[in-house]
């Protein structure tokens, strides 16, 4: 679908007074102008976010409470499990739990909940097998804010209950010993965005300081919590969180714990996927390479594995774990390929994707672990929340759905009006999951286009582009893309700066790049310049732009490409269209 451009104004006094207080580039100067920071100070600040700066984890709301429920335990030798989410975010929150009560002497162990056979969060059967293998307290992470139920299963089974969260809170809450989470009803903790793993962190940091009695720890804690960041930091950016505050801190410092010192398992996928002879590691290697490769796991019902992967001290173990998932990453992406063409299809052929206020795309067999990314990718492709729900081959079980917004179309709240309609449902505004009978599918979709119909008005169902600024292609040479990086990490809310250009032309007919030629490949010249261009997920491209009349206006992101040691400028195409269009 066609997008709207908008320039972001250029005011070249705004600029020039930031460049000459904050004593940086222009260019730098500028985008920071778009990303509403005007002032030297705050610019300061995000261009060098410090550890010191992060929060104390007893100003996070029930945070003082949980650890003191947790050292009791350990103190007492009781059985603590860390029960996490299935994806990136919950397993590594797992992981740096688990490691952190271990290192404290606990007796500590981990349950991932299958994603197909149990579904997200608590389940009250776990909570009772758990129970029955002696656990005496059950420590959730990145789940459990709405487990009302599964709170009174795990009281009438002698079981303390500890919840660590982020996800919106309902209207009740469960009844647990502590509650950890930045936005409990009566509290004020001045950043909500953390992620579950940041939590976790926080909650890890917590329990380091009241074993070493103060607020700086020992040694051996120090270096546990400057690797448990790199954890924290690889589920943050896998969750989507925003990319600010605290957020940016943990994964500013987190890539270069990666770096230097990534857990056993970590540091041979590092190896595995050729990321171990970067110089430095960036966001966009966890959102690409490691996180799907994680997700990979628990999206195909193993992410046992992939937090054993995390925590294992045994090379041997690590590298056969390192290697499985990698396997299943392919696995992953062969089984969303197939997905994607399948609902794409029934989109164009059953629905009107182009002019519908919302798509709800149903079938049986859809792997229940890809839907939500193809969900993803249909809801970026046609502007529109998606909701993908793949029936059970038997008809026996409930249908599996996710669900993917659009900015300005909260999906927590419009599920929650189409609940009539659904056995359960929960998430976030931007994703969410749901279960449903295959009779209330119709009931269903005709609400749910009600609520995005009347929530999203029909010129705002046009997706628009941000752009930070124009410039001619001869702008970007290597010195100014690298102070570009200094915005760094890039992700939600600080994504990497979207610069466009007029007057461009083909340098060769573009070449379909990756597995199924989704990617494309191209040189750009404009005047005497010629870049390499490449557009991932644009395979779509190809025949329209080797055929398109005339000069292209095209929106691109800048990044350096590093290749046997030689450092080249790359654009990654975004969108494009003739000129004057």
């Amino acid at each position: 679908m066609a997008k709207r451009w908008r320039i972001h104004p250029y005011d070249p006094d705004l600029i020039a007074a930031l460049q000459r207080t904050a004593r940086i580039p222009a260019v730098v100067a500028q985008l920071l102008l778009c990303r509403g920071i005007s002032d030297p100070e705050s610019a300061r600040q995000f261009l060098d976010p410090k550890l010191s700066s992060l929060r104390d984890p007893s100003d996070l709301p029930g945070c003082a409470e949980a650890t003191g429920r947790i050292h009791e335990a350990i103190r007492a030798g009781k059985r603590i499990v860390v029960y996490g989410d299935y994806d990136v975010d919950g397993i590594t929150g797992t992981a740096l739990l688990r490691q952190c009560i271990k290192l404290l002497g606990g007796d500590v162990g981990y349950y991932v909940p299958h994603r197909i056979d149990e579904g997200y969060g608590l389940n009250s059967e776990a909570i009772r097998s758990l129970a029955a293998e002696k656990a005496e307290l059950i420590i959730t992470v990145d789940c459990g804010i709405n487990g009302v139920e599964h709170a009174a299963t795990a009281r009438e089974c002698g079981v303390e209950l500890v919840i660590t969260d982020h996800h919106e809170p309902g209207l009740r809450l469960p009844e647990a010993a502590a509650i950890v989470h930045p936005r409990l009803p009566g509290h004020r903790y001045p950043f909500a965005g953390l992620s579950g793993s940041g939590v976790a962190f926080k909650l890890a940091w917590a329990l380091c300081q009241q074993a070493s009695g103060a607020k700086r720890v020992g040694e051996r804690m120090k270096e546990f919590l400057l690797q448990a960041v790199g954890l924290a930091a690889l589920g943050t950016v896998a969750d989507v969180v925003p990319l600010v505050d605290e957020n940016r801190v943990l994964v500013r410092h987190g890539l270069d714990s990666l770096k230097k010192a990534p857990p056993l398992g970590l540091a041979v996928l590092l190896r595995i996927t050729e990321l171990e002879s970067k110089p430095k590691l960036d966001s966009e290697d966890i959102a690409f390479t490691l996180a799907p490769r994680l997700n990979a796991a628990g999206r195909l019902g193993q992410a046992q594995l992939a937090v054993e992967l995390l925590v294992t001290d045994r090379p041997d173990r690590a590298e056969e774990l390192a290697q499985y998932v990698d396997r299943l990453n392919e696995s992953r992406q062969t089984l969303e390929r197939s997905v994607y063409l399948a609902a794409n299809k029934q989109a164009k052929e059953q629905f009107d994707p182009e002019n519908d206020p919302a798509l709800v795309l149903a079938e049986r067999g859809w792997h229940p672990g890809v839907i939500g990314i193809v969900a993803g990718r249909l809801a970026e492709k046609y502007h529109r929340p998606v909701v993908l729900i793949s029936w059970d081959q038997l008809g026996i079980k409930p249908g599996i759905g996710s669900a993917r917004s659009v900015p300005g179309f909260a999906l927590h709240a419009a599920l929650a009006a189409c609940g009539g309609h659904l056995i359960s449902h929960g998430g976030h505004a931007a994703a969410a999951g749901l279960t449903i009978e295959e009779s209330n599918l119709d009931c269903f979709r005709a609400e749910f286009c009600e609520q995005a119909a009347s929530s999203i008005a029909e010129e705002e169902r046009t997706a628009e582009l941000m752009i930070d600024a124009e410039a001619p292609l001869s702008a970007f040479t290597l010195q100014v893309v690298e102070q570009i990086e200094q915005l760094a990490p890039f992700g939600q809310s600080n994504a990497r700066p979207l610069l466009c250009t007029t007057g461009v032309t083909l340098a060769n007919r573009p070449q379909p790049m990756g597995s199924g030629g989704r990617h494309l490949s191209m040189r750009l010249k404009q005047h005497e310049i010629t870049l390499r261009a490449v557009a991932f997920g644009g395979g779509e491209w190809g025949e329209e732009l080797a055929t398109a009349a005339g000069p292209l206006e095209v929106a691109f992101r800048p990044v350096i490409n590093t290749f046997r040691g030689r450092r080249t400028v790359e654009l990654h195409l975004v969108d494009w269209r003739c000129g004057g269009t």
